[in-house]
């Protein structure tokens, strides 16, 4: 258009487009040799000085206590630096257990959980851990190694794309391309995981980003060019990136972390929430996993409940968050609950399957959803539920506003007695399918009878597996908010080893306890090396039942065959103490002593000792029908 108005024909224009791409292009080279000019003077050829310091110094400045990793060439220097800034850092077994303990970490401390590993095969083996964080929710920040920059796809050791493997993962994927981005990338990647909806980002440092000056230069220069006009230029390009690499390393930055954003309900919403509940007799509250993130305290919440009154169920994350006995809390008979409920408040749950799709929703029901997330919040509205108010933000908050609104509200007594009674009357029931005798071993039922009268008030949870561990969630009762760990809605199995070392840090005083498969034990048992290790004592309680029986309850009446669900009734606690844990069996045979073997094994774990209990257990009917897809 410019080239029109100024008169000029084709051929000229064409000329005055490329002089200027070309002055564009020299101005920008003239200007990013200036930048390189200008901080060159800062940068000492001979300094130890290095990357992983100012990774380590951005961990800190954020809060960050605990660096899970395996260890690697490729990440080093962020390790030596972190330990020397008092981070702890903490090697596993397995790379995914690193992920997974960041993943603990981060739900139970409110700050960004962090994992280390080294490039290619060590980023790849977090695969699993990081999509679990994701459909969790859980703000975790993964860093990765990588093969130095001018040596991408080259066919160096471990060198893979990285970036595009996890951009369907990671709410921020990023490779840092000189020393001083390191800051202001990872202040950014920080603030995006715990933003809206939270989940894992990944950061990739390339290994020249991290060592020093020293050892880049010896390796960029191992080969020195020849003299000839070819070698000469290479010469110059290599001396031009290196100085680019390092330029304004050092200068002065902010580590800080930048502003945390999430969505709140307005208050036009929540007024017309108010006036909805105000009406209502069968009201019921639905709370999930997202309730148990900040701003508000789990103490807050359970206030604000305690003030609404009206009875709630508790999944995910929220298991615990009223306590043992509390009066509005109702474990069992959700289903029917449901049909009755005139109106419903999904705080953070979603209509996927652990709600049948929406299909256990009651037609007749106002439904009001609350979800930071706009996807979730809408999942499978309009297919078989309809959603009467959507609200895009946080759960808790509203809540919270919802409380201060509803002061005089009392909700109609009747409903909550009802809806209590049926709890009691379930859980007699379960009380009685736990004295049936099973072929051989132990009733699985009883067994968590008898673990969950000996817990104390300060215990966690911690849920890895299928049959027995979903038994465990119709019996257990977690202490308080925030005692309850499970994979969430990827349902992955391995999560145990990781989630306990997490949680043992975070609660060093607490008494935490795996709930284990022995299908998913086999996942993370050689963590129990990890927990001797880092003096982290934790419980395994493993339902030994030699079978995958939560996909043998389905497979073999549908189709048959119980091909590849058989194990075997193995010595897990002997596995144990081969690496330096202590172990017990507990069986039929000793059944009469079993509450004296759990008060010797909460003794030695107290005193310092990882434990493992194998318990030998039969199959029941509790929960048959339940489908395990």
């Amino acid at each position: 258009m410019v080239v029109e108005t100024l008169g000029l024909g084709s051929s000229s224009a064409w000329l005055l487009a490329l002089l200027g791409t070309f002055t564009v292009t020299v101005l920008g080279i003239a200007h990013k040799l200036g930048l390189i000019y200008h901080f060159w003077h800062q940068v000492d050829p001979k300094s130890t000085r290095h990357g992983g310091e100012t990774v380590a110094e951005v961990l800190k400045a954020h809060g960050v206590r605990y660096l899970f990793t395996l260890v690697g060439g490729h990440i080093s220097p962020i390790l030596v630096a972190s330990e020397k800034l008092g981070i702890r850092v903490v090697d596993t077994r397995h790379e995914a257990t690193a992920v997974f303990a960041a993943d603990a970490v981060a739900r139970l401390s409110g700050i960004v959980g962090v994992a280390a590993v080294t490039a290619g095969p060590g980023v790849t083996n977090t695969v699993t851990a990081v999509k679990n964080a994701q459909m969790a929710e859980s703000p975790v920040l993964l860093i990765g190694g990588a093969t130095a920059t001018l040596q991408k796809g080259r066919g160096a050791l471990q060198d893979i794309d990285q970036l595009s493997l996890f951009k369907p993962l990671c709410k921020f994927c990023v490779s840092v391309k000189t020393v001083r981005d390191i800051a202001p990338v990872l202040r950014k990647a920080i603030a995006v995981a715990q933003c809206n909806t939270p989940g894992p980002v990944f950061v990739e440092f390339p290994l020249d980003v991290l060592y020093p000056y020293h050892l880049v230069e010896r390796e960029l220069f191992r080969n020195a060019p020849s003299k000839s006009l070819k070698g000469k230029a290479m010469n110059w390009y290599l001396c031009s990136y290196l100085r680019n690499l390092f330029a304004g390393a050092w200068e002065v930055q902010d580590f800080s972390p930048l502003p945390v954003k999430m969505p709140e309900a307005t208050e036009a919403q929540v007024q017309q929430c108010v006036e909805l509940i105000s009406r209502a007799r069968k009201p019921i509250i639905l709370l999930g996993s997202q309730v148990t993130l900040p701003p508000i305290s789990a103490d807050k919440l359970r206030e604000a409940l305690e003030e609404l009154g009206i009875p709630c169920f508790l999944g995910g994350m929220a298991r615990g968050m009223l306590g043992k006995n509390s009066p509005l809390h109702i474990r069992q008979n959700r289903r029917e609950a449901l049909k009755e409920a005139d109106v419903v408040i999904l705080a953070g749950t979603v209509c996927d399957f652990r709600l049948s799709y929406g299909r256990a929703l009651s037609k007749c029901s106002k439904i009001i959803a609350v979800n930071r997330n706009r996807e979730q919040l809408f999942k499978n509205a309009h297919i078989h539920w309809t959603p009467y108010i959507t609200i895009n933000g946080d759960a808790a908050l509203f809540l919270v506003f919802l409380s201060q609104k509803l002061k005089g509200y009392s909700c109609p007594q009747d409903w909550v007695m009802s809806l209590k009674e049926s709890d009691h009357r379930k859980e007699k029931a379960n009380r009685e399918k736990a004295e049936e005798p099973t072929e051989q071993h132990l009733n699985p039922l009883k067994l968590l009878h008898h673990v969950d009268y000996l817990l104390p008030e300060d215990s966690l949870l911690v849920a890895d597996g299928g049959d027995f561990v979903a038994s465990a969630a119709y019996i257990m009762k977690p202490r308080g908010p925030l005692s309850w760990l499970d994979p969430g809605a990827f349902g992955t199995l391995g999560v145990g080893g990781g989630f306990a070392l997490g949680a043992k840090l975070c609660r060093p005083d607490s008494e935490v306890w795996i709930l284990y498969g022995d299908g998913s034990l086999g996942f993370s048992i050689m963590e129990f090396d990890t927990f001797v290790r880092h003096k982290t004592p934790v419980i395994a309680l493993v339902g030994n039942d030699a079978c995958w029986t939560q996909i043998s309850r389905e497979q073999l009446p549908l189709l048959g065959s119980n091909v590849a669900c058989a194990l075997d009734y193995l010595d897990y606690h002997v596995v144990a103490e081969g690496l330096g844990g202590k172990g017990f069996l507990l069986t039929r045979q000793n059944e009469d002593q079993m509450d004296d073997l759990i008060r010797t094994a909460q003794s030695k774990c107290r005193s310092g000792q990882p434990i493992l209990l194998n318990a030998l257990i039969g199959k029941t009917t509790f929960r048959e029908g339940s489908i395990s897809i």
